[in-house]
């Protein structure tokens, strides 16, 4: 299949300069980060240091340094402030592996969607997957992608967040590239030297049927987002 054809099937370019973003179309607020992000969110609370977001795919904690303003769905002049109500802490363990990778997604600065189109690509949000090649957990970090990231592939939230941050680092390699997203994918896949190689994706039926798998899914992310 050509690349072209690949590319199709993404449905807008994915570019990493933190402009405003807003993850779903439903009754809430945004969070405004400090680097433009901005966060849907039903409601927050907050715990010293740390905000707490409940989102339609679970709970996210963020540091408050990070959190420029919080803006209502449908704006209007703020209402008196109400003295917040702290949430119970949510422990990493606590959480379900949907919501480990939305976390990761968010501390990396990417959209959620894309960052679950590759764990539900790689492992099914299986933290015991294992692939023939020796890819470990719910992202399939190679061991030495985990030793480069500083992380423990066997730890869940520690495998989310190195696998987010390195899908980050991919597609900021590929920032100006008008195939970012598939050319960042088909790394994840084959690594970037073979995308480097053939200056696209790799002609390699596995990394083709994977991007292709990837792209779809991020369309249905995003789509369900928006409803």
């Amino acid at each position: 299949m050509r690349q072209n054809e690949l590319v199709a099937l993404r449905p807008i370019k994915l570019v990493l300069c933190f402009v405003a973003v807003a993850l779903a179309a439903q009754a809430g607020e945004f969070v405004v980060l400090s680097n433009g992000f901005r966060i849907h969110a039903d409601s927050h609370s907050a715990d010293g240091p740390v905000i707490r977001l409940q989102t339609n795919q679970g709970m996210i904690e963020i540091q408050a340094s990070t959190v420029a303003a919080f803006e209502q769905e449908d704006y209007a002049p703020p209402a008196a402030a109400a003295n917040p109500v702290p949430a119970p802490a949510a422990r990493q363990a606590d959480l379900t592996p949907r919501e480990l990778v939305t976390q990761a997604a968010i501390h990396a600065g990417l959209p959620p969607a894309i960052v679950h189109s590759v764990a539900r690509a790689e492992s099914a949000y299986r933290q015991d997957a294992v692939s023939p090649k020796g890819a470990i957990g719910l992202m399939q970090l190679m061991p030495g992608t985990a030793a480069a990231l500083n992380a423990d592939p066997l730890d869940a939230a520690q495998n989310a967040d190195a696998g987010a941050r390195y899908l980050r680092d991919l597609l900021q390699k590929y920032e100006n590239d008008p195939h970012q997203v598939s050319k960042a994918v088909a790394a994840y896949n084959a690594g970037p030297a073979a995308v480097d190689k053939y200056d696209g994706i790799p002609p390699y039926a596995e990394t083709i049927q994977y991007v292709k798998r990837v792209l779809k899914q991020y369309e249905k992310e995003q789509a369900a987002n928006l409803r």
